[in-house]
């Protein structure tokens, strides 16, 4: 029941408002990525995106050759439920049954879970395996004599080092958690040679995903603004929920750290699985930028245990043992309240649109264009839309592309060279082309490459003659002068 509970609430809220009539555009590479062989999919990760590997070759295995939204989505709900049980399962571990459930339930209505419990990519599922290797520590801390939790955590931590290289900071948090709960040298062993796999496994794809450290050379370094708004996300950006979590959070580490049984404190396992990551990774990141909230959303479940553990210790200090049923109750109602007070957060994630609509793109063209006519996208990027979407752009005549994604190893294509561009185009005399808004810019400073042949060409020779205008993209017609 403490487990079940939460697993529920965070399916349903996961399960809320799930299908929107649009796929974001990372969930988009997520879709065209899976619809690819396995040796496309391996050419791939060679050049870009290696860090994503083991998701996108989870993706291709699950995931129907005519995979919509829902099914896109449906792993990372399944991930985020799983999560918000195992956070219970945790808490009920280290302290009490009801401090697992209020944990498990916090961690369901936090709008950040719920938000990536809506996108098709891989942070859910890393947040899973972190729990559950959280999860498999603590019990191993309680019989280190016992081999198969260790080679349990061995095989769940590496798994998810995998999906993610970033979740390798987990292991530095789980360190850190012995060090704190004065775990005993034959525990700090035995899970030293348990998180040999998962290190070992961690360096390969460091090396590769180092060579491919342009896809993430959008990120700045980030400064004080960065950690309060990820403990605003991590907590609830409402102002009432932040202080009343922090306080009891506090209280939680106040007096003596006791557990259950025998092994880790609650406080010494949540407070570095919630500090250690984001810590980490916003110091490295003032000088090799890396740091994104979605790269660290495995660390919220800390916060829900700490939160949780102090509110049992006030429950504990004003009313002692009595009425343990009605006191869970209670603290479940309060949570429920929390949700409320939320709720807006909630549903304005599941309005949202990211700033862009590919699908009303992709509606509009499929509106417009007729089997044979020209497109050119603009910048290449844009023909994330078709990818995404491509049964609205069948038939139609890509003048730019040279060699597709799937045999050049790349996600969007490879484009004719400025010379071979200018020849396509200039047998054209109607040409569509869809653009995306933000990346314009740099297409302008590209004057000798291709975007700039495709802006030149189209500003000295065309004229445009219609224009479709949704967010974040337009298609436009054009005409040769």
């Amino acid at each position: 029941m403490v487990v079940l509970v939460p697993a529920l609430v965070m399916l349903a809220v996961g399960l809320w408002g799930v299908v929107r009539g649009n796929v974001w555009r990372d969930e988009g590479v997520t879709l065209q990525v899976a619809r690819r062989s396995l040796p496309e999919i391996w050419r791939l990760l060679r050049t870009v995106d290696a860090v994503h590997g083991l998701y996108y070759l989870l993706m291709h295995t699950v995931l129907p050759a005519d995979a919509g939204e829902l099914a896109l989505r449906l792993p990372s709900v399944f991930a985020a439920a799983a999560t918000a049980g195992l956070v219970a399962a945790v808490g009920a571990r280290l302290a009490r049954p009801r401090v697992g459930l209020w944990a498990g339930l916090l961690y369901a209505v936090t709008p950040l879970a719920g938000q990536y419990a809506q996108q098709g990519r891989s942070y859910a599922l890393v947040a899973a395996g972190a729990a559950l290797a959280t999860l498999l520590l603590v019990r191993a801390a309680e019989h280190p004599e016992r081999p198969w939790p260790w080679c349990a955590y061995a095989a769940v931590s590496t798994a998810t080092v995998l999906l993610h290289e970033l979740a390798g900071l987990l292991l530095a948090a789980h360190a850190a958690a012995l060090l704190l709960g004065r775990a005993a040298p034959r525990v700090r062993r035995a899970w030293a040679g348990a998180a040999v796999p998962a290190a070992l496994a961690l360096v390969p794809l460091a090396l590769v995903s180092h060579r491919q450290a342009a896809q993430v050379g959008w990120l700045r370094p980030p400064d004080g603004t960065a950690a309060v708004r990820l403990l605003r996300e991590f907590t609830g950006p409402t102002l009432a929920v932040l202080a009343a979590e922090l306080a009891l959070a506090a209280l939680a580490l106040c007096g003596p750290w006791t557990g259950r049984r025998a092994g880790l404190p609650l406080q010494a396992v949540a407070l570095p699985l919630l500090v250690v990551p984001p810590a980490a990774l916003l110091a490295v990141s003032q000088q090799w930028p890396l740091y994104h909230a979605r790269y660290v959303l495995f660390a919220l479940a800390g916060g829900p245990l700490l939160v949780a553990a102090g509110a049992d210790r006030a429950v504990r200090a004003f009313a002692g043992g009595r009425g343990r049923g009605a006191v869970a109750a209670a603290g479940a109602l309060a949570v429920g309240c929390v949700f409320w007070w939320q709720f807006p957060l909630h549903r304005g994630d599941r309005a949202a649109g990211r700033g862009e609509d590919h699908a009303a793109l992709a509606a509009v063209a499929a509106r417009e264009l007729r089997p044979g006519d020209p497109v050119l996208y603009l910048p290449l990027i844009a023909r994330r839309v078709p990818l995404t979407y491509p049964d609205a752009f069948h038939g139609v005549r890509d003048v730019a592309l040279r060699t597709s994604g799937a045999a050049s190893g790349t996600l969007y294509g490879r484009e004719a060279g400025p010379a071979e561009l200018r020849r396509r185009l200039a047998g054209v005399d109607r040409l569509w082309v869809l653009s995306e808004a933000g990346p314009l810019r740099g297409a302008a400073g590209d004057r000798g490459g291709t975007e700039g042949v495709k802006l030149a060409v189209l500003r000295g020779e065309f004229t445009r003659r219609a224009e479709y205008v949704t967010v974040g993209g337009a298609l436009r017609l054009y005409v040769r002068r």
